[in-house]
């Protein structure tokens, strides 16, 4: 006994290292959650290794039994945040597996019973009450029952029996890998399928589910739009009180910031020139703090300025460690992840036995970080119809909150309103995972997610009109009415909020929000114009540097495997020519506001010297100060944007529009009081402040942010709220539109496609007009697509080594088509099996590797109207080996027959001749949200797939070859 425990002990070995890190439920039938990545890979890996038992295997069987327990993976807990791996408690069980790991219990409703995993029990179902009565809510299938499979509540009929036929649904899907592209055709037809279901009951509580189900996305955007004003409240106060922790701290609170401290001469107290000379008790510097009574003045600046970059420094090391450390992109692994994806599939442990198949690892994608940047690039591609797990979950937005505050506490050239977008949408990410129909739905969650986007523009600049269009022309894919008004309301909601909040103590929402109440002449259209040029030229060359800076400095040289160091000498740099003059040392929103301002005749505050009383003598002064600190902040623009910190490009972006702004402002002002009776300024009243050099600012800042983004309507509409008047919309309209036109005919792309092709996201351009030429679906297809043939023998083990023969060549959307051949040896196509399905499927039935695999283009299934139900019969399919509810496109119909359903199930994929031109095949990914083209010849048989991975490819060889 005690040499079989050694040789048992012996043998589970390698089941040990193989199920400790097993911490989720495993699928049990097509319905069940997604499993642990690396359980369902050790699975595949081990398919054909069931090893041999001894002869004593009646002895070991106790044992056995026990030490398997230990490997037993456990039940979910209720809620984990999207792109994060549950805790889980594990659970006992006495199942005897061959050779693999064993499966888990599965926590789901008790409505939704689930296929056995046991080759004994094949055919029928596991009875767990105890499991099935847990009011957790565990990770489920993407394809809820009552949206794949028709499912039913008491009372409902299974069919219409007034028109003869069953309600159309889709096949099963199961979970979107990361970098895969999102089904929206099944989506639409899920969510029809439900609505359809919840309309057509008419009891009382029927109704009040259809009313609730209304009220439900009202309710997701007013809870998201609630958190995200929060989200901004926190990180300004936290942020203004960093920034001012460089210079000093307050005395009669050490967690006040500057502005509250001393609220009435917080704007002039910066090294401005010109600025008034006046000090705050209640603030002591570090300069004064540090230093004995009767220290120099130089001692305490030197010790003030080197307390200032010690502190900058390591500001931006911990942001930069938080970000790199806790939002890797290859630390994110989920129960959504493929198996065979990961570079490791075919390494076989040294007692496996299973033979994996001999591949080349797959090309392994760029490293991203999650908190890095703005987001708003990879919040474009995910709406487009992509998914990247991790990117919008619990800890993306906790490091993306901390350390942009961090970050832009450090006085680097960048801004936190460009990342509000992202921190709103993982708050709306996160809320709408509590609610089945946007979890389940990716096409209906990315509607919440266009609403939070909106919101979080709206606090970020305290436009929420804005926000709803900058959604609408930058950042959303499908846009919808419907989708229009929650994001209205959201933005509402969160502007709302904000403003009770009050972050600024000032009762606006944004800190530079500015009031002229001067109107604009006809002679100043001249100056908008050439600052609308001004836009449209640093816009394009901006873009063209920064992008050539991180293709060939950042990514090509050391900094490209020490992105901490180059964070910290970055750092150090602009520290250093921060201290050029006054305005390099402002913060960015805080410079802004003082290029916006307004100086008005008699007033003590001269906005840091900005304002020009005498213009004979301070003008050109003033002039040189503004462009130096414009090429200065220009310059760390282009070598910051791109580094491993939270960093947006909306305020330095508008710090050198409103610099250059300002600049031409101030040269016609000197023009006005040099020349006053000059034809020109005929429409001057003499005496009167005739010309506005903040208008100007505020120009220039709206047609560089303009040249950068290309954003054009929305940026408009923001300018608007900015300054609580529709008086300049000619002017901020005019510099928009010249600068968008300038920007593109020197650079096509803005800032966030070239971060896009720069990261290797597979973002699909819809608003791009191709030159197809002569091209047609021919020249674009994949004749060579790995195929799974009917008529050849298909075993698990077979299917298995398919699989990982397609993933090793690096594919995201990785599926199959399945063909038949006729008598003349070409093939027709029967449906299409994507990836995940296969290997969700494949994990169920390991334990038989040898066993054969069937697709049936069309199955009847029969049952007694007693026994069962339409829905159950589509949810339980008889054999577990049958993969045909998988294929797409399912078709259900039904026709009553005495005492039983005649069930035909048929696919449909979506196809097109292989002579029609390329426009065709474009449209079908954008209009119709497809996720693979079928070509066929003029007979209809087999030629070839196209998806949508395999298109962007394409497009990007294409656009290659025109330049």
């Amino acid at each position: 006994m005690a040499s079989s425990v050694s040789s048992l002990f012996e043998r589970t070995e390698s089941l040990s290292s193989i199920a400790a890190s097993t911490s989720t439920e495993v699928p049990s039938g097509p319905l069940s959650g997604p499993s642990d990545t690396t359980w369902r890979r050790q699975r595949l890996l081990h398919i054909g290794s069931v090893q041999t038992l001894s002869t004593e295997r009646e002895d070991q069987d106790a044992v056995e039994a026990t030490l398997i327990v230990h490997h037993r993976p456990g039940m979910q807990k209720p809620h984990s945040s999207y792109g994060t791996l549950p805790h889980v408690n594990p659970k006992k069980s006495t199942s005897r597996r061959h050779g693999l790991p064993t499966l888990p219990a599965l926590g789901l409703p008790s409505r939704v019973p689930s296929l056995s995993n046991s080759p004994t029990q094949r055919y029928g179902t596991l009875d767990r009450p105890s499991i099935f009565r847990t009011r957790t809510r565990p990770i489920s299938a993407y394809d809820e029952p009552a949206s794949g499979a028709l499912a039913r509540t008491p009372g409902e009929p299974d069919l219409d029996l007034d028109t003869g036929r069953a309600v159309r649904a889709n096949g099963i899907r199961v979970w979107y890998s990361s970098f895969s592209s999102v089904d929206w055709l099944h989506d639409a037809i899920k969510d029809s399928t439900r609505m359809y279901r919840l309309r057509r009951s008419k009891s009382v509580r029927g109704r009040v589910r259809s009313a609730a189900d209304r009220l439900m996305g009202w309710v997701i955007v007013t809870i998201v739009g609630f958190l995200t004003a929060i989200a901004a409240f926190l990180i300004a106060r936290s942020e203004q009180w960093l920034f001012d922790i460089k210079y000093g701290y307050c005395t009669t609170g050490w967690w006040k910031a500057h502005r509250f401290c001393c609220p009435t001469i917080s704007e002039e107290r910066n090294f401005a020139p010109g600025a008034s000379n006046v000090t705050c008790v209640a603030w002591a510097s570090w300069g004064e703090a540090l230093t004995e009574a009767g220290a120099t003045q130089l001692s305490r600046i030197l010790v003030g300025r080197a307390t200032y970059a010690l502190s900058a420094l390591l500001l931006a090391l911990v942001s930069s460690t938080l970000t790199i450390y806790l939002t890797a992109s290859t630390s994110f692994v989920t129960r959504k992840d493929s198996g065979v994806l990961a570079p490791d599939f075919a390494s076989v442990p040294e007692n496996g036995k299973a033979s994996a198949p001999p591949s080349d690892p797959p090309a392994k994608r760029k490293v991203l970080y999650y908190a890095a940047g703005s987001g708003i690039p990879e919040i474009k591609t995910i709406l487009s119809g992509f998914v990247i797990h991790g990117y919008l979950g619990g800890h993306t937005l906790f490091t993306k909150a901390v350390g942009l505050s961090l970050a832009v506490a450090s006085g680097l050239s960048l801004g936190k309103e460009g990342p509000f977008v992202h921190i709103a949408s993982c708050i709306g990410n996160i809320v709408s995972r509590y609610f089945a129909k946007y979890e389940n739905n990716e096409g209906k969650r990315r509607e919440i997610l266009s609403a939070a986007s909106a919101a979080g523009v709206a606090v970020a600049f305290g436009a929420p009109i804005g926000g709803v269009l900058f959604s609408l022309e930058e950042v959303s894919y499908f846009f919808p009415p419907k989708v229009m008004w929650r994001s209205f309301f959201c933005a509402m909601i969160a502007a709302m909020t904000l403003r009770f909040l009050d972050p600024f103590g000032t009762g606006k929402l944004v800190l530079f929000q500015v009031t002229y109440d001067k109107d604009w002449h006809a002679y100043e259209l001249v100056p908008f114009l050439l600052l609308g040029v001004f836009g449209g030229v640093y816009g394009a060359y901006f873009s063209k540097l920064n992008y050539r800076w991180s293709r060939d400095v950042r990514n090509k040289t050391w900094l490209k495997n020490h992105p901490i160091a180059e964070v910290l000498l970055i750092t150090a740099i602009t520290t250093i020519l921060n201290f050029v003059n006054g305005y390099t040392l402002m913060g960015g929103t805080e410079l802004v506001y003082n290029l916006f301002a307004m100086c008005l005749p008699g007033s003590p505050n001269t906005h840091a010297g900005l304002c020009v009383l005498d213009p004979g003598k301070q003008t050109f002064h003033v002039m040189r100060m503004i462009a130096v600190a414009l090429v200065v902040k220009a310059a760390l623009t282009v070598v910051t944007f791109g580094i491993k910190v939270p960093a947006g490009i909306f305020i330095p972006t508008l710090g050198v529009g409103a610099c250059a702004g300002r600049i031409v402002g101030l040269v016609v002002q000197y023009a006005r009081w040099r020349w006053p009776t000059a034809p020109v300024f005929a429409s001057c009243p003499e005496n009167s402040l005739c010309v506005i050099p903040g208008l100007y600012a505020m120009v220039g800042a709206a047609a560089a942010l303009s040249g950068v983004t290309r954003t054009t309507v929305s940026l408009a509409v923001i300018m608007f709220e900015l300054t609580d008047t529709l008086t300049y919309a000619v002017p901020v309209m005019l510099a928009v539109l010249v600068a968008k036109t300038v920007a593109d005919a020197l650079e096509p792309k803005g800032i966030y496609d070239l971060v896009i092709e720069l990261s290797q996201l597979p973002y699909l351009n819809a608003k791009h007009q191709y030159l197809w030429g002569g091209l047609t679906v021919s020249d674009a297809m994949d004749r060579d697509v790995e195929a799974i043939h009917v008529g050849h023998s298909n075993t698990v083990c077979t299917l298995r080594d398919q699989l990982a023969k397609v993933a090793a060549a690096g594919y995201a959307d990785i599926g199959f088509p399945i063909l038949r051949s006729d008598e003349d040896g070409r093939s027709r196509m029967l449906g299409f099996i994507g990836g995940n399905e296969l290997e969700h499927a494949l994990s169920i039935v390991a334990e038989e590797a040898d066993h054969p695999v069937s697709f049936h283009p069309s199955r009847h299934l029969y049952r007694s109207l007693s026994s069962s139900s339409l829905s159950s019969i589509l949810e339980h399919p008889e054999d577990p080996f049958d993969f045909s509810v998988y294929m797409d496109k399912v078709r259900p119909s039904a026709k009553r027959s005495p005492g039983k359903f005649l069930i035909t199930i048929t696919q449909t994929p979506l196809t097109i001749s292989i002579n029609s031109p390329l426009e065709l095949v474009q449209q079908f990914f954008v209009k119709l949200g497809a996720r693979y083209v079928v070509a066929t010849d003029a007979d209809g048989y087999y030629e070839g797939l196209i998806d949508k991975n395999g298109w962007l490819a394409f497009l990007d060889e294409l656009e290659t070859k025109a330049t």
